[in-house]
């Protein structure tokens, strides 16, 4: 495939097929590899073996869980073709530094589109966003989400990582809050790459950080403030005892 072929491409949505579409439009496949990060979805190392290709995982930033530029420069070979970036959690990918990088190196890149589609409802975003800012403010003991400066950042879920001994302290911080009727979910349960259709022998150090210690707490657009003050109450009343 030549230089000129190689450009940027928004797959119609997340699934793997879409994802494997755009990358077969690409001219990708057998011998090539595909950087895709291991903290997230399945579907873009789904895709890359789906099109014939090798997935190649590269770290995150542990600030926002996006593909580390720096990381994904590190793992381009002679036969890295493209880059398939996540937006994680609603997080946008540092995509003006990954399409520098592509262009720089001559690969492709493939960004998802948004879920099933369709455009996000503006109202829904806001009061997530919304949310979001109230519990930045009053949540003590954990790490909030982090957002770079001027990024959109849309709040699929509200990420945080729980200080202490990785996955025991943030399961027991999680089964704690369940037991006081506050439902939080694992954010990854495990790294694509550990997976058994993946597994690789790669050292990706922030990733499983991040997916050892991060908890997803609801803010959903119906949730109330009454819920929120609650939510962040029970949080920070957990603080000496997990």
């Amino acid at each position: 495939m030549t230089t000129a072929q190689r450009r940027h491409r928004i797959a119609s949505d997340t699934t793997a097929a879409a994802l494997r579409d755009a990358l077969v439009r690409l001219g990708i496949g057998t011998g090539d590899e595909v950087i895709v990060p291991s903290f997230g979805p399945g579907a873009p190392a789904d895709a890359v073996r789906l099109a014939g290709a090798v997935p190649v995982f590269a770290d995150i930033d542990p600030r926002t869980f996006c593909l580390d530029p720096e990381a994904v420069a590190a793992g381009i070979t002679s036969r890295t073709a493209a880059i398939v970036p996540v937006h994680v959690f609603g997080h946008p990918a540092p995509m003006t530094r990954l399409n520098e990088l592509a262009e720089r190196r001559a690969l492709a890149v493939v960004e998802e589109g948004a879920e099933g589609g369709r455009t996000e409802d503006a109202g829904a975003v806001a009061r997530r966003r919304a949310h979001a800012r109230f519990l930045d403010s009053a949540l003590r003991g954990v790490t909030v989400p982090y957002a770079e400066p001027g990024a959109h950042h849309r709040y699929h879920r509200y990420t945080v990582r729980i200080p202490g001994n990785g996955r025991p302290d943030r399961d027991a911080f999680a089964a704690a809050l369940a037991a006081r009727g506050v439902r939080a979910t694992v954010s990854v349960p495990v790294p694509v790459h550990r997976m058994p259709a993946h597994r690789a022998g790669v050292v990706l150090p922030q990733t499983e950080l991040v997916a050892a210690d991060t908890l997803s707490l609801p803010v959903h657009s119906g949730i109330t403030q009454r819920e929120l003050t609650y939510l962040a109450d029970t949080c920070n009343a957990l603080g000496g005892l997990i």
